[in-house]
């Protein structure tokens, strides 16, 4: 099928699989067959208004026949709130100290570092997603998922994302976190779980000691990610140096 564009004059995006849509999102009814697709969706970005998204195969829900997009409910779109929110100020109020001693948290302590220096940028974002997004798609099964939406950060936001209900409810500063870091690391919303999100990272931090502040941003955004891992976040940090994709979940 082809979807119609949604801006007056601009072409059709390429040909897709089939698929519906769910309320503001356009799914597939199968996996992708062919991985390239979702880098010519990335490719149309420009053009069509559509961001895609890869929506990982969750065995939790297929073995008993559902589907989290349709099965399990949304928050009320917020695209609208994003732009009111300071997400250094999010970050901070999310720096939660009670996991540990205190040990978990060194070099850091009680207060949020602040946000990460932006890197010099090496590689162009959308490439760096549609590589990324296909490599992923042909690694294991996806569907794919187109949104309309200006930037993809806000793909969260604009669906009522749940899948960091256990966190908060609060969708619109989620999404605002992921503009700041798809404006300084060029990280690109890719995949899209129940409870889960992968970005594609164009600038990751380079050393160590740009790490560690990201590192701390990462730990404030998704605790239960950081709690998984072993070690500090000195160690947290380590993993972080040239990493060109990041995965948070809160399952």
């Amino acid at each position: 099928m082809t979807i119609a564009p949604f801006r007056p004059g601009t072409p059709p995006v390429q040909t897709l699989p089939p698929g519906r849509w769910h309320g503001r999102i356009w799914v597939s009814d199968l996996p992708l067959a062919r991985p390239e697709r979702y880098t010519g969706c990335v490719a149309e970005f420009d053009r069509s208004g559509l961001w895609p998204v890869l929506i990982p195969h969750d065995q939790r829900f297929a073995a008993n026949g559902e589907d989290w997009i349709d099965d399990r409910g949304r928050l009320a779109p917020a695209d609208h709130r994003i732009s009111s929110v300071d997400p250094a100020e999010v970050l901070a109020r999310w720096w939660d100290t009670s996991c540990c001693d205190g040990a978990c948290l060194r070099p850091f302590g009680a207060k949020f570092p602040g946000l990460a220096r932006r890197p010099a940028r090496r590689a162009d974002p959308l490439a760096e997603a549609g590589n990324t997004g296909s490599i992923l798609a042909a690694r294991g099964p996806h569907r794919l998922a187109l949104v309309q939406t200006e930037r993809p950060a806000d793909v969260p936001a604009i669906l009522g994302w749940t899948g960091m209900i256990k966190a908060t409810d609060q969708v619109h500063e989620l999404s605002a976190v992921l503009r700041s870091w798809e404006d300084r690391f060029g990280a690109t919303l890719t995949v899209l779980g129940f409870d889960s999100l992968e970005l594609s990272v164009a600038a990751p931090p380079r050393t160590q000691g740009r790490a560690l502040t990201v590192a701390a941003e990462h730990r404030a955004f998704c605790l239960p990610s950081f709690a998984g891992q072993p070690g500090n976040l000195r160690e947290f940090a380590s993993s972080l140096v040239q990493t060109r994709r990041w995965r948070f979940s809160w399952a």
